[in-house]
């Protein structure tokens, strides 16, 4: 491509991305959100991190100086304390199309998913040996359930998430899938796979870290049996904000937590040496909550309060974002420098876009440099998250083009 040529794409799609943003319905949330002024700093790192809302510090401030600093004990009842991690647990339920009373708020990603394969392995019918891991998946995934099938003597069968249909058999007791893959990025069929276990008697325990907050989940839809999330990336909870825990209404009698804690017992303030798990999700509970960061996410949710603003809408933007990203790459990135190993079909995409690049820690290095900051993962991919509550189509264009700068 000519310099005249480079240059007159430039402009034209710099224009398109103007317009673009200012007929985005979402476009007014940005200002709900502590970023970079446009034209100076693109934050395209919210599938690790998400961005601070701006009225999580007030709301943590007033939690800190008057319910722990002045109500103090008093504020387990009288400010909700208690009650917190089913309430935000019901507040994250529309947001993965579940209803209330199946999500719980509190612990780790990882305490989650150890709750969960344990939970689900006790869920299966008897006699059955094996667990079936994505085999693509974020490695703690696979270590929780490598040590799960330890505890419940189980056998681990790594497996594509394209091939559980044909892998999934009598001898399956449970099985763990990414809903989108963390390197990169392309969504797996949450319905056909979900499907394809319960035809085989198995269940099913879904990781949505990297789809919840970026596009619809449907768990009550396509009859998900369990699920486990993170809150700090599309959520936007902060930086090791709890993690959730989804168990389906109808398993939630029989569901046997492998760690059974005071707090989820029928009545915890008994202190009987016998446990006895309370009704409903509180059965996902284990000790006591985690208050601040767990009243900083439930501020960080209040931006899905706003007019306009569900999982579809998103969703929308996610698609376009990522489709203009690809378009300006493919516009203004030398040939031959990158390739995408994020599906191009929006059915296999979730929100990032990922690229394979000979020099990636050198190229984010000065990406980040310039303002764009974004992640990479060894030895040769770099990832953009698209978080369409505060990412526009200006920043879009403004990343590729320095990129394309970066790797001229």
């Amino acid at each position: 491509m000519s310099e005249d040529s480079v240059g007159r794409g430039t402009g034209e799609l710099a224009a398109r991305a103007r317009e673009l943003d200012a007929v985005d319905p979402l476009g007014k949330l940005r200002e709900l959100f502590v970023l970079d002024e446009p034209g100076r700093g693109v934050y395209l790192d919210g599938n690790s991190l998400g961005a601070l809302p701006r009225n999580v510090p007030e709301r943590l401030q007033e939690v800190v100086a008057r319910e722990w600093g002045q109500l103090r004990i008093r504020s387990w009842g009288e400010s909700g304390w208690w009650t917190a991690p089913e309430r935000i647990g019901d507040r994250i339920a529309p947001l993965v199309g579940a209803a209330p009373g199946q999500v719980v708020v509190g612990d780790s990603t990882s305490v989650n998913v150890f709750k969960a394969v344990v939970g689900a392995v006790r869920l299966a019918p008897e006699g059955r040996d094996e667990i079936l891991v994505d085999a693509t998946t974020f490695p703690t995934d696979g270590y929780i359930a490598a040590s799960a099938a330890r505890m419940t003597g189980k056998r681990i069968v790594p497996v594509e998430p394209g091939r559980v249909a044909e892998a999934v058999g009598p001898r399956t007791a449970a099985v763990l899938v990414n809903h989108v893959d963390y390197r990169s990025g392309r969504l797996h069929d949450l319905p056909g796979i979900t499907a394809a276990v319960h035809a085989a008697g198995a269940v099913v325990v879904w990781d949505l870290c990297h789809s919840a907050g970026a596009l619809p989940v449907g768990l009550d839809e396509h009859g998900v049996d369990l699920a486990v999330g993170c809150t700090y990336k599309y959520l936007n909870g902060g930086p090791g904000s709890p993690a959730y825990l989804y168990v389906r209404a109808e398993h939630q009698e029989r569901f046997d937590s492998p760690l059974p804690g005071w707090t989820s017992h029928a009545d915890p303030f008994g202190m009987t040496p016998e446990y006895a798990p309370g009704a409903g999700a509180v059965r996902g509970r284990v000790g006591t909550p985690d208050i601040l960061s767990m009243l900083a996410l439930e501020a960080a949710l209040d931006v899905w309060d706003e007019e306009g603003v569900s999982p579809g809408a998103v969703r929308t933007k996610s698609l376009a974002l990522t489709d203009f990203f690809l378009e300006c790459v493919a516009a203004y990135v030398p040939e031959g420098r990158v390739e995408s190993v994020t599906p191009v079909p929006h059915g296999e995409r979730g929100s990032q876009v990922s690229l394979r690049c000979g020099d990636a820690e050198r190229v984010m290095g000065e990406l980040i440099g310039r303002g764009v900051v974004g992640d990479l993962r060894r030895p040769d991919v770099l990832r953009f998250g698209f978080t369409p509550l505060y990412v526009g189509f200006a920043d879009v264009e403004f990343a590729a083009r320095a990129l394309a700068e970066v790797l001229g």
